[in-house]
């Protein structure tokens, strides 16, 4: 029996512990987290936010109980302190000031991610929020229940930021979403997908200013007003959803970093160290679409993760298999999915890629209720043809149809490849020939 311990207890922790306990019974787990609560679906915080669940009951899916009736130790509310990588020893002080030492055989890293809050004058004012854990989202709600709390800015237009602004103006608050990017969404999909998104928050009456650097958030005590490079919004209450950065602190000394300073793991989860693992958001993944390693903090990620080094540290050799960054948002019945990298990414990264789009009804002409249009655009490889990415949107739930996307990328299959793909037809899900199948026959 070897004893094992794991550092933050969240989507990754819970994922790696709950496998060595299902699987390897001999062995002693040990597990620390400074919050009070474990498993928040922090993607569930918009539709809490914006009443469209009746509580967060539902977000969480373990608890330190459940962990432990399965035979696990842990310590809640206890922040880890200091890690001795020579010595095999975690030094952590609980809320009551009681300090705490573990040795340990195998030790994993699941510490997760920070909001990035940039050194922007006023970030202190009050009603000046981040919204990542349980306990900010209740602040949020609890602040929302102040009737003289109407003007809202959302600082970045990421999935978070835009969910989040939906949230709001669900609620009939005056919500403005600022980014510096030109578009939302900029970091999953081209131009002609976020200007579906751009069309469709303004429809529903969010300003968007985009383009824009927020330079100073104004106020005497609480946030007034948020100034950028081009324009002052009034703003009883500001979000700062501008992304996420690892939280490595406690071994950055010790370890190997990735040039955004998360830990650098190889496809079984390991550290530079020996007997040293790290999961989830605090440390790197293997993308497919582009063949390196990258920084992609995803709650699927963070699963994966836990369960692969689960199996490695009890002596079960499995490798990941990569990644895709496969994502989805919906707002206001507006469905956008993405898998692999954007045409404009590919560029970015220099590589010489082709894309084809498609645009049709998902059914059959004749199937007249129940109809949506379908938009599809595939990016590849100029050179060998192997698909390297997609976007789709519509109004019908075409959520499904990305993950084909992901294993094609997975598994380096061809743009030609996809023209003879075996599809079914039947009148009430699709047509003879699917936008899948078009948008592949279209292919330069």
């Amino acid at each position: 029996m070897s004893k094992i311990v794991v550092v933050g207890v969240n989507h990754a922790g819970t994922a790696c512990i709950n496998t060595i306990l299902d699987n390897y019974k001999e062995e002693q787990v040990v597990a620390f987290d400074g919050n009070s609560n474990i498993s928040f679906l922090g993607c569930g915080m918009a539709l809490w936010i914006g009443k469209q669940i009746n509580g967060p009951e539902g977000l969480f899916y373990s608890s330190k109980e459940k962990l432990e009736e399965k035979g696990a130790t842990i310590h809640m509310e206890t922040e880890v302190t200091k890690i001795d990588f020579d010595q095999q020893a975690v030094y952590a002080k609980d809320t009551h000031g009681n300090e705490l030492i573990e040795r340990y055989d195998k030790l994993i890293l699941a510490t997760g991610s920070l909001p990035i809050i940039p050194p922007i004058p006023g970030k202190d004012l009050e009603n000046v929020q981040q919204v990542k854990l349980y306990q900010n989202a209740q602040e949020v709600i609890e602040k929302l229940a102040n009737e003289d709390l109407q003007d809202i800015v959302v600082v970045g237009a990421g999935y978070i930021g835009v969910e989040l602004a939906e949230a709001f103006r669900r609620g009939d608050k005056r919500v403005t979403l600022i980014d510096i990017a030109d578009t939302t969404l900029s970091g999953y999909y081209d131009p002609e997908f976020t200007a579906l998104m751009d069309k469709n928050l303004r429809d529903h009456g969010i300003e968007l200013a985009l383009g824009e650097k927020v330079v100073e958030i104004k106020g005497e005590k609480k946030c007034e007003a948020v100034v950028t490079d081009k324009g002052t919004y009034k703003a009883d209450m500001v979000i700062l959803a501008i992304g996420f950065r690892p939280n490595t602190a406690l071994g950055a000394d010790a370890l190997q970093l990735f040039k955004n300073g998360a830990y650098e793991v190889n496809n079984r989860q390991e550290t530079s160290r020996k007997n040293v693992y790290a999961i989830g958001d605090c440390a790197t993944v293997f993308d497919n679409a582009s063949q390196q390693k990258a920084y992609i903090a995803l709650a699927t990620n963070a699963v994966r993760s836990g369960i692969v080094a689960a199996h490695n540290a009890c002596g079960t050799d499995i490798t990941s298999i990569g990644v895709q960054g496969s994502n989805a948002i919906s707002i206001y019945g507006l469905n956008l999915v993405s898998t692999g990298m954007s045409e404009k990414k590919a560029k970015a990264l220099g590589l010489e890629v082709l894309s084809t789009e498609y645009e049709d009804y998902q059914k059959a002409l004749f199937i007249e209720h129940g109809n949506e249009k379908v938009k599809i655009k595939i990016v590849y490889d100029k050179a060998t043809r192997v698909v390297l990415g997609a976007q789709i949107a519509s109004r019908y739930d075409i959520s499904l149809g990305i993950h084909l996307f992901s294993l094609a990328i997975q598994e380096k299959v061809t743009i030609d490849k996809l023209k003879l793909l075996d599809t079914f037809f039947l009148p009430h899900f699709n047509q003879p020939y699917n936008y899948i199948t078009m948008a592949a026959l279209n292919a330069k």
